[in-house]
C-alpha cells in the first residue's frame, strides 16, 4: 500500500459547488503538469495521511465543512478511495468526499462509490482551470450510474 503524505490542508468554498469542504494538499504528485499551480506538491513532503491524521482533522474541523476535498494522490489512488472510505464510514455527520485529479481518466477499478465528486484532467495553462470556458478539466458528480458532468457550475456568474 502506497503511503500518501498531507502537505497541508485548508478550509476552502470553491473547489465543491455547494460545499465547505476540508482541502487536502496531497504531495508526490506524478503528473508534472507544465504551468502547475501548485508546484511544491509534486515532491514528497508532509506528515503521512492515514486514518489517524484525517480522523484528527474531521474531529476538528467537521462541524464547520461538510466535504472533505483529497486534491492529488495521483501516485496512489487506491489509497485516496481508502481514505474516502473512512471518512464515510466513521464520521457521524454525513460528510460528502471529493477527488481532484490531474488524470484524464479513473484508473481502472477505482472505487468511485466513495466518492460524491471528482474532478479529472491535467492542468493546461492555455486553456485554464475549472472556471474557463475552453478548459479540459471536467468536474463530476458521481452517481450510481457513473459521472455526470456538472463543470458549467463554475462558470455561473463570470
Amino acid at each position: 500500500m502506497s503511503m500518501l503524505r498531507l502537505a497541508d490542508y485548508d478550509i476552502v468554498f470553491q473547489e465543491v459547488p455547494g460545499e465547505v469542504s476540508l482541502a487536502l494538499n496531497i504531495s508526490g504528485c506524478p503528473n508534472r503538469c507544465p504551468g502547475c499551480h501548485s508546484p511544491h506538491l509534486q515532491r514528497q513532503v508532509g506528515e503521512p495521511l492515514d486514518e489517524a491524521t484525517l480522523g484528527g482533522l474531521v474531529d476538528r474541523y467537521g462541524g464547520a465543512v461538510t466535504c472533505v476535498c483529497f486534491m492529488g494522490g495521483d501516485a496512489a489512488p487506491a489509497e485516496v478511495a481508502r481514505l474516502a472510505a473512512f471518512v464515510r464510514e466513521t464520521t457521524s455527520q454525513r460528510l460528502k468526499t471529493a477527488w481532484y485529479s490531474g488524470r484524464d481518466r479513473l484508473p481502472d477499478g477505482f472505487a468511485l462509490s466513495w466518492f460524491d465528486h471528482v474532478k479529472l484532467g491535467p492542468f493546461i495553462a492555455a486553456l485554464g482551470g475549472l472556471d474557463s470556458p475552453t478548459t479540459n478539466q471536467r468536474f463530476y458528480r458521481a452517481t450510481d450510474d457513473g459521472l455526470v458532468d456538472i463543470t458549467e457550475l463554475f462558470r455561473r456568474g463570470k
